[in-house]
C-alpha cells in the first residue's frame, strides 16, 4: 500500500512538472503578441507541442536508459555522444514533423514593397528560435540527470544502510548465542567439580543453575531487558559461584541508585564477573573480589576489581570469547555511548565500564 501510494505520488509530481514545463513557452512568447508582426501561428504552436513531446520522450531516455547504461557504468563517450546526438536531432526533428503538420507561414524579407514598412528577418527569428531550443534542451537535460543521480545515490545509500543493518543484526544474533555456551561451560565445570568431591552443595548448584538458564532462555532473546533482571542474575551468578568458595575469597556486590524503569543488553555485565572469578579465588591465599554497579539519570557505571592469584598458567586472557564478544556488542548496541577500560595495577585488576542509556 506505501508503495503504491509513493507511486501515485510521483506520477503527480511528473504530471505537475511537465504541465509547468509546458507553459514555459507561451510565458516566454506572449509578450510578444503585442506585436503586430506576429502571433501565435498553427505552424508555431505544432512546433511547440512537437518540441515538448520530443523533450519529454529524452527526459525518460535520459533518466531510464543513458544513465544507468552508460554515465552509472562510466562509459563517458558514448553517454557525451548520445546527448549531443540527441541535441542535433532536437534541432530538426520536430520542426520537420511540424512543418508536415502545418505549413509554416511565409514572411516577406526587408526592402519588399510592403507599404507596413520592413519586418524582422525569418533568419533572425530562426537564430532566436534555435537558441531557446538549445538552452530548454539543456535545462530539461540537467534537471534530469541531476534529478537521476540523486535518485540512485540516495536508492544506493537506503540499500547500504539496509543491508549494514542486516550484517549488524546477525551479528547480533551470532553473538547472543555464543553467550549461553560460554556461559554454562565455565558453570557446568564448576558444578562437576562439586560432583566430584561428592559434594552437599551440587544440588542446591544444579537448582540455581536452573533458574540462570530460565533467564537465559526466556529473557535474553531481546534486544533490552530491565536492568532488576540483570541485577538478580548477576546475584544468582555469585551465589552459584559461592558453593565452591572458601572462606579465603570474599565477594562484595553492591547496587546504588535507582534500577527500576531502566533497560539494559542483556548478560551485558557477566563476562566481567566471569574473569573476576576465574582470576581472583583461591583455596590458599585471601583474595577479594569487588562489583558495584551505580546508576545515575542517564548512565550506569560498572565497576569490578580482584586480586590476581599468582600462578605459572593464571594471566589475564584479553582475547577469552566472553570478553571479545561483549565488547563487540557494546560497539553495536552502544555506539560511541559506551566507555571500558581496565588496568593493572598492584596485582589487582580493575575494570570501567560507563553505559549511556538510549
Amino acid at each position: 500500500m506505501i508503495n503504491q501510494n509513493k507511486k501515485i505520488v510521483s506520477v503527480i509530481a511528473h504530471l505537475a512538472a511537465w504541465a509547468c514545463f509546458f507553459a514555459l513557452p507561451y510565458l516566454v512568447f506572449f509578450p510578444r503578441m503585442s506585436d503586430s508582426q506576429f502571433s501565435m501561428s498553427n505552424h508555431l504552436i505544432a512546433s511547440i507541442v512537437c518540441n515538448n513531446v520530443y523533450l519529454v520522450l529524452f527526459y525518460y531516455f535520459n533518466t531510464q536508459f543513458l544513465i544507468p547504461k552508460l554515465l552509472m557504468k562510466e562509459k563517458w563517450g558514448f553517454y557525451i555522444f548520445s546527448v549531443f546526438s540527441s541535441l542535433l536531432i532536437f534541432l530538426f526533428l520536430p520542426k520537420y514533423v511540424a512543418g508536415l503538420i502545418a505549413s509554416p507561414e511565409i514572411h516577406p524579407m526587408i526592402g519588399s514593397n510592403n507599404t507596413n514598412g520592413p519586418v524582422r528577418p525569418r533568419m533572425r527569428r530562426r537564430g532566436i528560435v534555435d537558441t531557446y531550443n538549445i538552452a530548454i534542451f539543456f535545462l530539461v537535460f540537467t534537471v534530469g540527470t541531476c534529478i537521476a543521480v540523486i535518485q540512485r545515490w540516495l536508492k544506493t545509500e537506503e540499500t547500504r544502510k539496509e543491508t549494514e543493518s542486516q550484517r549488524l543484526n546477525t551479528e547480533l544474533s551470532f553473538l547472543k548465542s555464543q553467550i549461553n555456551p560460554h556461559f554454562f561451560f565455565n558453570t557446568l565445570n564448576n558444578i562437576y567439580s562439586l560432583a566430584i568431591i561428592r559434594s552437599e552443595k551440587t544440588a542446591p548448584a544444579v537448582m540455581k543453575l536452573s533458574s540462570i538458564m530460565r533467564y537465559i532462555l526466556t529473557e535474553t532473546t531481546q534486544d533490552y531487558v530491565p536492568l532488576q533482571n540483570e541485577v538478580d542474575f548477576i546475584n544468582n551468578y555469585i551465589e552459584l559461584q559461592q558453593v565452591r568458595l572458601t572462606d579465603k575469597t570474599t565477594v562484595n556486590f553492591i547496587s546504588i541508585g535507582e534500577i527500576e524503569n531502566k533497560m539494559i543488553a542483556p548478560l551485558i555485565f557477566i563476562p566481567f564477573v566471569e574473569n573476576a572469578f576465574k582470576y581472583g579465588i583461591s583455596t590458599i591465599q585471601s583474595s577479594n573480589i569487588e562489583i558495584k554497579l551505580e546508576t545515575k539519570e542517564n548512565s550506569i557505571e560498572f565497576n569490578v576489581s580482584n586480586y590476581i592469584i599468582p600462578s605459572e598458567n593464571n594471566m589475564l586472557e584479553n582475547t577469552g570469547i566472553g570478553i571479545n564478544n561483549v565488547k563487540r556488542r557494546l560497539e553495536l548496541m552502544y555506539p560511541n555511548k559506551h566507555i571500558l577500560t581496565n588496568s593493572f595495577q598492584d596485582n589487582h585488576y580493575y575494570v570501567h565500564l560507563e553505559i549511556q542509556l538510549l
